[in-house]
């Protein structure tokens, strides 16, 4: 398999897609919880093996559960 090529030089908040461990990071919470929200929100973006999560949907959904 080939490795994943990581962009260093890109703000997170600014990417249209983000890996599990992206995810996380831009929710500030555990793997388990970051998966629940992307799935409840509808961002999975698979591409093989490769899982991404929209970032977009899960800005609309956060602010659609939000009070």
């Amino acid at each position: 398999m080939n490795k994943v090529k990581k962009f260093a030089g890109v703000d997170i908040t600014q990417k249209v897609a983000v890996d599990t461990n992206e995810l996380r990071g831009l929710l500030s919470c555990g793997r388990a919880t970051a998966v629940k929200i992307g799935t409840e929100a509808g961002a999975r973006i698979q591409f093989g093996h490769r899982v991404l999560w929209n970032t977009e949907k899960i800005r609309a959904y956060l602010n659609s559960i939000s009070e």
